[in-house]
């Protein structure tokens, strides 16, 4: 079968950067270009007052806090290389900026100058980026700089021979408003950035349903190929086969092998004429059975070799009274490929022993299949599902085999019995038995309601 798929899709973990809703953080080259912006502004700003319109301000001193700002950004641009910067980091730099325009405006009138709303500016980006304690403490250092703003402050730059003196109740209806804007903008600003981060999670969880949906679309074309590509191969393997055995004499392991492989080719050519003729429409009756029976259908044609597989279906123990029976399932090929792979999978990798547990509640289905094999591969149980990832041998850069004789692996079959199972509303949850007991163990889980057809019906 060949093996250049079209998978060239990204990465199904880089779609999930955003899905626990965490912080975004803040780059500091926005920090940087923000500063800038504001050393421009307050630059021009000074210059229009003093030398512009002639008013009177301590210009050197309103200077030197512009420049510490300048300098700041140099430091920043030179020492700093990274681009991400901490949450703490930020929130500090952030608070800077608070205290230096509470020095501008201590310098030019306080609560009287215009510019105080500019407060607002440094909590607001907070709110948009950093964590909501960071937030709290820039609203609370903007609040404690305007009130004493609103009663400390060098004159406001003004016509000497008719200085300026606004009333209190105006100076208190400046610092209430400046307050109340903080706030209303901490607080809108943090439900926009998190309702968009929300929406990016809703978008990069929808990329990678639809990269698994055209993964698995792929592979639906590859298997019809297959089945059509594969049917005459295999009848002149059955052909072979059998005419080997009228040659041979009777008896002896090499009949049995013979046996064994006319029965496989049997069961090869029956799996591709269902992988054909699927569309094919049932009985209703034999197109349900109750899940017991279900495992039982799916377990009989792995039995034979030295693996022994234990099918133990029944109700949950939890102390309730049972008044559910047996759950019916439709016979899904989706579920029946998916829950046969991962069985088949356990008796390859298995030691001696595969057990098939299937436990029923009134609101939950469960089916755990372990096995007493080594388990899963630290390296990569936390990648399993992903296409071509596996722990066969035979697949992997100069990897000619498994001496013991398991047959070779692509990595394909568990990535489409893991999809193929949550398509019909099912979580797989992959983990290693724990000590004493060694061994892989996946557990399936269906809400009742929504797989159980005995419920669904009125």
């Amino acid at each position: 079968m060949p093996t250049d798929l079209p998978l060239d899709t990204p990465d199904e973990r880089s779609f999930l950067p955003g899905l626990g809703l965490g912080e975004q953080g803040l780059r500091l080259k926005t920090l940087v270009r923000l500063r800038w912006l504001a050393v421009a502004g307050q630059t021009a700003a000074v210059m229009l007052v003093h030398w512009l319109l002639g008013f009177d301000l301590p210009v050197g001193w309103c200077l030197a806090a512009i420049a510490l700002s300048a300098w700041l950004n140099i430091f920043l641009t030179l020492r700093w290389r990274g681009n991400l910067v901490t949450d703490r980091n930020a929130a500090l730099l952030l608070g800077y900026d608070i205290l230096q325009l509470a020095l501008l405006l201590y310098l030019t009138g306080g609560l009287q100058n215009p510019f105080a709303f500019l407060f607002l500016v440094p909590v607001t980006v907070s709110a948009t980026s950093l964590p909501i304690k960071w937030t709290l403490f820039l609203g609370a250092l903007a609040f404690v700089c305007a009130s004493f703003l609103a009663y400390d402050h060098l004159p406001l730059p003004w016509f000497a021979e008719a200085p300026l003196e606004l009333p209190t109740i105006y100076i208190v209806g400046m610092w209430t408003a400046l307050v109340s804007g903080v706030v209303f903008s901490a607080i809108y600003a943090r439900r926009i950035a998190e309702e968009a981060r929300q929406m990016s999670a809703a978008l990069s969880a929808t990329e990678l349903v639809l990269a698994r949906e055209q993964r698995l679309s792929a592979l639906d074309g590859l298997a019809a190929a297959a089945a059509h590509e594969l049917g005459t191969p295999l009848a002149t393997i059955a052909l072979v086969a059998k005419e080997l055995k009228r040659e041979l004499p009777q008896g002896g392991h090499t009949g049995e092998d013979i046996d064994l492989l006319i029965s496989q080719a049997a069961r090869c050519r029956e799996i591709l004429s269902r992988l054909a003729n699927r569309d094919t429409p049932a009985d209703a009756i034999l197109a349900q059975a109750k899940l017991p029976v279900m495992l039982e259908d799916i377990v009989a044609p792995l039995r034979g070799s030295d693996v022994i597989i234990a099918v133990d279906a029944h109700a949950a123990d939890d102390g309730k009274p049972k008044r559910e029976g047996e759950p019916v399932f439709e016979r899904n090929p989706a579920i029946t490929y998916g829950l046969g792979n991962l069985i088949e999978n356990a008796a390859d990798f298995a030691t001696t022993r595969v057990d098939v547990e299937a436990r029923w509640s009134a609101n939950d289905i469960t089916i755990t299949v372990r096995d007493d094999g080594p388990g899963f591969s630290q390296d990569i149980i936390d990648r399993l599902g992903d296409p071509f990832v596996t722990s066969r041998k035979g697949y992997g850069p100069g990897d000619s085999g498994d001496a013991a004789g398991r047959h070779e692996g692509m990595g394909l079959g568990f990535f489409i019995a893991k999809t193929l199972l949550e398509r019909s509303g099912a979580q797989v949850a992959l983990a290693n038995r724990t000590y004493p007991d060694h061994g892989a163990s996946v557990r399936i889980s269906w809400p009742r309601m929504r797989i159980d057809v005995a419920l669904r019906k009125p």
